[in-house]
């Protein structure tokens, strides 16, 4: 079965970060220029009302519902701002930076503020750099 292909939207993204509070919004705005300076193959898009980012190279077909191209959405959720991994299971993830044991194979990073981002963004790379190592 073809999946479909994600097409980048950073305008959309873009429009919908300015629309949140501005300390949020900054806060968004690095995790955002953090994943897409991960690596080149990084596209962007708004989905499920939030910033997602997903692989933007050539794969092998896959049924949708594996979630094989998404790499993470970003989730404001009660104050907290969280990172969500669909298939972050499959990372070998040594750093610690990702959380949960969702059965699912979800992970989670949580960020507590700016500084917060700033201090785990290389390790955020690093982990993402693996999840694009492992794409067929």
């Amino acid at each position: 079965m073809a999946e479909p292909k994600f097409i980048s939207a950073p305008d959309k993204v873009t429009a919908h970060i300015k629309q949140l509070e501005p300390a949020v919004a900054k806060v968004v705005q690095t995790i955002r220029q953090t994943i897409l300076d991960a690596h080149p193959q990084i596209g962007e898009h708004i989905k499920w009302n939030s910033p997602a980012f997903f692989y933007d190279g050539e794969m092998k077909p896959f049924d949708p519902k594996e979630y094989k191209r998404d790499i993470v959405v970003v989730n404001l959720h009660r104050g907290k701002i969280l990172l969500v991994f669909p298939t972050g299971a499959t990372i070998d993830d040594s750093s610690g930076l990702l959380e949960g044991t969702y059965t699912d194979g979800r992970r989670m990073v949580t960020f507590k503020d700016l500084e917060d981002v700033k201090a785990k963004a290389k390790t955020l790379q690093q982990v993402i750099q693996q999840w694009i190592s492992l794409v067929d």
